[in-house]
């Protein structure tokens, strides 16, 4: 039976992604390096000190990795609040869910990011708590963020929907044991194998629906 549910916030909320490659990718190409076509998949999941040294040590963008962390979410911060990408048909779809489900937000953006977005959707005081990838061990497709959320939810894992869109995501949240409603990202779909994890496969994020998170 399942007791809550979990969102992925980049990709599931707000529909970031591209903002972060760009901005990301702006950072290498201003150090004089190449950014290589791998570099924004590998980073989906990633938690913030992990990006950051990824930046750092691999793509060669100088400063510390804190210092570069703070450049790139500065400048997210700075899109967020003049336009905030939120996804079509997402505001409905959490409403509806939190007047049955407690819900939570297992993400791996910077958490103040998250709050950001939440509190600039008006969606903030519809989930009980909020987890970034920053506060716990790993980052994903490790299951640490998801268990967190669990845990401050007070719901075993088992008894969880997570509503993924990457691969690292999905393979994060099947990692913790819960069941895994993806609504897969269109400019970063996917990996077949990653996708096969999933329970359950939406079009959209206005299918997200109680009945179908229930069935």
């Amino acid at each position: 039976m399942i007791e809550a549910v979990v969102f992925d916030m980049d990709g599931v909320i707000v529909d970031s992604e591209e903002r972060w490659e760009a901005v990301r990718r702006q950072l290498v190409l201003d150090a004089g390096r190449p950014y290589p076509d791998e570099a924004t998949r590998r980073m989906q999941g990633m938690s913030a000190p992990e990006w950051e040294a990824y930046l750092h040590d691999d793509l060669g963008v100088p400063g510390t990795p804190a210092e570069i962390g703070r450049r790139v979410v500065a400048e997210i911060e700075a899109t967020y609040r003049a336009d905030l990408p939120l996804i079509p048909g997402v505001d409905e779809a959490v409403r509806a869910l939190a007047a049955r489900y407690p819900l939570a937000v297992a993400s791996s953006s910077n958490r103040e990011l998250i709050e950001l977005a939440l509190s600039l959707a008006g969606l903030a005081d519809l989930f009980r708590a909020v987890v970034s990838s920053e506060e716990v061990e790993r980052g994903k497709p490790a299951p640490d963020v998801y268990l967190e959320a669990a845990s401050r939810l007070g719901v075993a894992p088992t008894a969880c929907v997570a509503v993924e869109d990457s691969s690292n995501g999905l393979r994060s949240a099947h990692a913790a044991g819960m069941r895994v409603v993806a609504v897969p990202n269109r400019a970063y779909p996917p990996a077949d194998d990653a996708l096969a994890l999933a329970d359950v496969v939406l079009d959209s994020i206005r299918q997200l629906t109680p009945e179908a998170v229930a069935a």
